[in-house]
């Protein structure tokens, strides 16, 4: 269990820096790049390397019958895995269109920019499982290093690396987590505490349900990470952006005298 614990403390190191950065000022235009992005993708590299000869120890620890019998841990890696899919995506969804019926602004934003993070995030984790062909441990749960190049195209058995459902629940998390904190600074310690941790434990169930290695974890933690904040960037660096002026509708109404224009975002 300690290594399990170890295990949980490497992969949400990275996610601290992603929740230190400070918060961008709201339709300011910013390098869509930084330095702190590259060192957070080098330190997920970094994590994603020193876990990877641990790959198997877990995986046995987890499919050991004590593990596998404990119906408490069965039920909530269901429930896990379906959060990390079809929930994260519905969640967002959701998000976008109670935001545009009640006519709340951040609302429809706050799901607009989600549901945007895991459809790219996901394409970007589609083509890497592709392109690495690395097979998961239920093929043969001691060989943690069976890769293939374009073997992911194939059969789904092998496309481990990365984790799709992670990704998903990544994206979805640092997506809230940076919005909110654009509107309430100091919400990144529950806020974004709460959001990434229940990503954390999706990435879990997915080594339970022995579909997935710790380093598809990490790995599918920096694509949604790392794709989720670069869509919050971009958005609230690029006002008036086709997708935004589409299906958020901006319009701006001119103030009376010494009162600041009106902004409304209707259907």
């Amino acid at each position: 269990m300690q290594r399990l614990r170890l295990f949980a403390m490497v992969a949400l190191l990275p996610l601290c820096s992603a929740q230190g950065q400070s918060a961008d000022t709201i339709y300011h235009r910013t390098p869509l790049i930084t330095t702190k992005d590259l060192l957070m993708g080098a330190a997920f590299g970094v994590a994603t390397v020193a876990v990877a000869p641990l790959d198997r120890y877990f995986a046995h620890r987890l499919q050991d019958s004590s593990t596998q019998s404990n119906r408490w841990l069965h039920g909530a890696a269901a429930g896990l895995r379906i959060l990390g899919s079809q929930g994260s995506l519905a969640a967002g969804a959701g998000l976008y269109l109670i935001g545009r019926a009640s006519k709340k602004t951040r609302t429809a934003d706050l799901g607009l920019h989600s549901v945007e993070a895991m459809v790219l995030a996901d394409l970007a984790g589609g083509g890497m499982k592709a392109f690495f062909g690395r097979a998961r441990p239920f093929v043969d749960i001691t060989n943690n290093y069976d890769f293939q190049l374009m073997r992911g195209l194939s059969s789904d058995k092998y496309r481990s690396f990365p984790s799709g459902h992670t990704i998903n629940a990544f994206a979805f998390a640092s997506t809230v987590s940076r919005e909110t904190e654009m509107w309430w600074p100091q919400s990144r310690w529950y806020i974004g505490s709460v959001m990434y941790g229940g990503a954390t434990l999706v990435g879990l169930s997915r080594m339970y349900n022995n579909q997935h290695w710790a380093s598809d974890v990490i790995g599918g933690a920096a694509v949604g990470t790392l794709m989720g904040l670069k869509v919050v960037k971009y958005q609230h660096s690029h006002p008036g952006n086709r997708i935004d002026r589409a299906l958020l509708s901006v319009s701006v109404t001119p103030g009376a005298a010494g009162e600041r224009p009106h902004v409304s975002f209707g259907f």
